[in-house]
C-alpha cells in the first residue's frame, strides 16, 4: 500500500505548488511571468509541434543548466539537422532570457509534474529521447517516459553525500534515479555514490559547461566601449553577476584605488538598483548604455556598469582579475566564463557545491575570501604582483582546457541510441 501513497502525495504536493504560483502571481512579478507562461504551454505546443517530425527534448531548470545543455543542442543540430529540438525551462529567469533562442525549434515552460500534465505533454511532443540537465529529476515525467520506453538521460549531474538519495529515508527518491537509462556525471565521487545505491549505469563525462565556455571564447565579441574604457589601466577588475553582499566586500577597496578600473555586471539591474550602485563610487561610474551613445563619458569614470544582457561572457577578456558574485548568498555564479580567458578568479565562501571552484582553488587559479579584509589582501597581491597574477590566470585557463570534451562523450551515446531507434 505504501507504494501507492508516495506517488499520490508527491503529485498532490506538485498541484499545491502550482496553486501557490497562481496566488503569488497576484503580487510577485516572477510568479506572474511563470503563471502566464504555464497558461500558454499547451497552445504553444499544439501550434508548433508536428506529428510528422522527430523531436529530441531537452529540459533545463534555468540559465545555468541551459548553458550546460547548449553545446549538446547545437552539436546535435549540426550533425542531425533533420531532428527537431524542444527546450523546456522550469524557471522564469531561464525562460524569459532564452525564449527566443534559435538553437531550439520549440521553447516553453515545463508543465508542472502532475500525471495529467505529463501524459498530455508527452502525447503532443512524443520525443525520441529526453535529456534532463544536472538536477532536474521529476518523478512523474520519469515514470511515464519509462512506461513509454523513451530513452531518458541525466547529463552534467553531480551528487553529494548529503542529498536525499543517499540518506536512510531516501529509498523512494533513489528509485527515481534508476529510471534514467544513463546518468552522465561530472566526477568520480558522484559515480561512486550512485554505485553505492545500486545504480551502475553512470558514466563520468565531466561538465559540458567547459565545452560551452571554450566555444564562447573562440567566438568572443569585440566590445569597443570596454576596450576604450580599460585601455591604459594599471589593473582591470571585472565583477560578474554581482550582488549587494558582494559589493560590500570589494567597493571599499576600489574606492581606495583610483588607478584600478572596475567593470560590473550586476545580477539584476533595475533603475533603482543601478542608481544606488552608482552612488557608491567616489571616482565616478557610468552605465554601458550611456557609453554607447557618448564615449566621452568614459574618460572621467573609474567604473563601468553593464546594464544589458549578452556581454558578460565576452567582457571577461578585457579584465585582469574577476570577482564572481553569489558566494556570499545563495551560491556562486559561473567562474568558467572568466577562467577560460586566463583570468584569476576570486569569490565568497559558499562554493563547496561547485566542483570547478573547489578544484581551481586547490590548484591556485581561484581564491575564496570570507571577509572584506581577505579580499583586500587578495586584491593588493594581484595589483602589486603582475607575475603572480599571470601565473594564476594560466592555471585557470589550462584547467578549463583540460576539462573539455564532455559534450562529445554524451552526444555519442545519445546518437547511438537515436540510430538504434531507426
Amino acid at each position: 500500500m505504501i507504494r501507492f501513497i508516495e506517488p499520490a502525495l508527491y503529485s498532490a504536493g506538485i498541484a499545491l505548488y502550482a496553486g501557490g504560483v497562481r496566488i503569488a502571481a497576484l503580487s510577485n512579478p516572477k510568479a506572474k511571468l511563470m503563471s502566464e507562461g504555464h497558461e500558454r504551454i499547451f497552445s504553444v505546443l499544439k501550434d508548433n509541434i508536428s506529428p510528422s517530425e522527430r523531436y529530441i527534448w531537452f529540459h533545463a531548470a534555468s540559465l545555468g543548466e541551459f548553458e550546460q545543455g547548449r553545446p549538446l543542442m547545437e552539436r546535435l543540430r549540426v550533425i542531425h539537422p533533420e531532428l527537431k529540438i524542444i527546450l523546456t525551462f522550469f524557471s522564469p529567469s531561464g525562460y524569459e532570457v532564452r525564449k527566443n533562442y534559435e538553437g531550439a525549434d520549440v521553447i516553453c515552460y515545463l508543465p508542472f509534474d502532475t500525471p495529467g500534465n505529463v501524459r498530455k505533454f508527452l502525447d503532443i511532443v512524443n520525443p525520441e529521447v529526453a535529456v534532463f540537465i544536472k538536477y532536474e529529476i521529476w518523478r512523474n515525467y520519469l515514470h511515464e517516459l519509462t512506461r513509454r520506453k523513451i530513452p531518458t538521460y541525466l547529463v552534467s549531474a553531480i551528487f553529494r553525500p548529503n542529498q536525499i538519495f543517499f540518506k536512510p529515508l531516501g529509498k523512494q527518491y533513489r528509485k527515481w534515479l534508476h529510471l534514467f537509462d544513463k546518468i552522465f556525471v561530472q566526477d568520480e565521487r558522484s559515480r561512486r555514490l550512485l554505485s553505492g545505491i545500486g545504480y551502475e549505469k553512470a558514466v563520468i563525462s565531466g561538465d559540458t559547461r567547459f565545452d560551452r565556455v571554450l566555444e564562447i571564447s573562440e567566438a568572443k565579441k569585440e566590445i569597443p566601449e570596454l576596450r576604450n574604457f580599460t585601455e591604459g589601466a594599471q589593473m582591470v577588475m571585472m565583477a560578474g553577476s554581482s550582488w549587494e553582499k558582494d559589493e560590500e566586500i570589494y567597493i571599499p577597496w576600489i574606492n581606495k584605488h583610483p588607478e584600478v578600473k572596475l567593470v560590473i555586471a550586476p545580477h539584476e539591474f533595475d533603475e533603482e538598483r543601478l542608481q544606488k550602485l552608482r552612488n557608491r563610487f567616489i571616482h565616478g561610474a557610468v552605465l554601458f548604455s550611456e557609453a554607447r551613445s557618448n564615449a566621452d563619458c568614459l574618460r572621467d569614470s573609474q567604473v563601468l556598469i553593464i546594464d544589458c544582457f549578452g556581454l558578460l561572457s565576452s567582457a571577461y577578456t578585457y579584465c585582469d582579475v574577476a570577482y564572481i558574485g553569489g558566494a556570499f548568498g545563495a551560491g556562486l555564479h559561473n567562474i568558467n566564463e572568466a577562467a577560460v580567458y586566463g583570468v584569476p578568479v576570486v569569490f565568497g565562501p559558499k562554493f563547496d557545491k561547485f566542483l570547478e571552484a573547489v578544484e581551481l582553488t586547490e590548484l591556485g587559479g581561484a581564491t575564496s575570501i570570507a571577509s572584506r579584509e581577505e579580499f583586500e589582501a587578495f586584491a593588493n597581491k594581484m595589483l602589486n604582483n603582475p607575475g603572480e597574477r599571470k601565473k594564476a590566470g594560466e592555471i585557470a585557463c589550462n584547467y578549463i582546457r583540460r576539462k573539455a570534451g564532455a559534450s562529445e562523450i554524451i552526444l555519442n551515446d545519445i546518437l547511438q541510441k537515436i540510430r538504434k531507434l531507426h
